[in-house]
């Protein structure tokens, strides 16, 4: 029995220590270059490219090495890193309309403006698509990130935190990640103590969502949901009321700001009922 509670322990520690050593690795192979450029430009951000896809691969190593044996006696560990068949349309289309949900005021305005006729336009995509920092704001760092910090990350948490607590212990890891855009930051020129109000603001919403995707992917099982709210997430950006209060007509004003609660308010509603893992046929966690 004390030797069951000590392995228990032992799995304990290898797999938050594994955590901490994956979002150290992560942060350092974007800095492993010698570049004079900032992260903006095309060469830096081709090289980050490498440097994640490189970590992507080595990533579920410390998954396998961290997990206790026991845990691959009921499910293979591609199934713990989210990628397995059942239920994959409902984890693709479901979270995606939840978080459409939460982002109804944003979206509004973007109805009011006039734009989102750009979504129906194909040059929009195509000049998006031939863009670098398109790819990495919509699929190579949603998709490294979550791949990381979600995917090989909460397997290991959760064999010794309940799901309450692994949902916001991983997200940790993931905001205290994004701090290294203060050295960016200072670099350009910002000063010191405004580089770091941002990057601690950045922290927070960071950290946020990062607790929202490991909810995402503790509930559903799989890889994709996390990853398609991650996208769709940087591809609005953080929700700003400055568009609103810029309307001169007050009862638009109004509308606007009830949507923003709105949304917000029914995405409370939802999303429990939304993310119950029988929709989802997952029994993983």
């Amino acid at each position: 029995m004390e030797t069951t509670g000590r392995n228990a322990d032992l799995s304990c520690i290898s797999g938050i220590f594994s955590c901490f050593v994956l979002s150290v690795v992560y942060i350092a192979s974007l800095y492993v270059w010698n570049s004079p450029h900032n992260r903006e430009h095309p060469s830096t951000i081709k090289r980050r490219f490498f440097s994640v896809f490189v970590v992507a691969l080595i990533s579920p190593i410390f998954l396998y090495v961290g997990l206790d044996e026991n845990v691959y006696q009921k499910a293979t560990i591609w199934e713990l890193l989210g990628l397995r068949w059942s239920g994959l349309f409902q984890a693709t289309v479901i979270p995606f309309l939840l978080t459409m949900i939460l982002f109804l005021g944003p979206l509004s305005v973007q109805i009011f403006n006039g734009f989102w006729r750009l979504y129906a336009e194909p040059m929009y995509w195509l000049g998006s698509v031939h863009t670098l920092i398109w790819w990495r704001n919509h699929i190579v760092a949603p998709l490294s990130e979550e791949w990381t910090f979600r995917a090989c990350m909460l397997p290991l948490l959760l064999q010794c935190f309940s799901q309450t607590t692994a949902i916001f212990i991983c997200p940790l890891f993931f905001g205290v990640a994004h701090f290294h855009h203060v050295v960016e930051r200072i670099k350009m020129g910002m000063e010191i103590k405004l580089a770091l109000f941002i990057s601690c603001f950045q922290f927070a919403y960071t950290t946020l969502f990062g607790a929202y995707a490991a909810f995402l992917f503790v509930k559903t099982g799989h890889f994709i949901a996390p990853f398609i709210a991650h996208s769709f997430c940087n591809h609005m950006g953080f929700p700003e009321l400055s568009e609103v209060i810029a309307y001169k007509d007050p009862l638009k004003r109004a509308a606007l700001f009830s949507l923003f609660v709105i949304g917000l308010f029914a995405w409370c509603l939802l999303l429990t009922p939304m993310t119950d893992p029988v929709i989802y046929h997952n029994n993983l966690f």
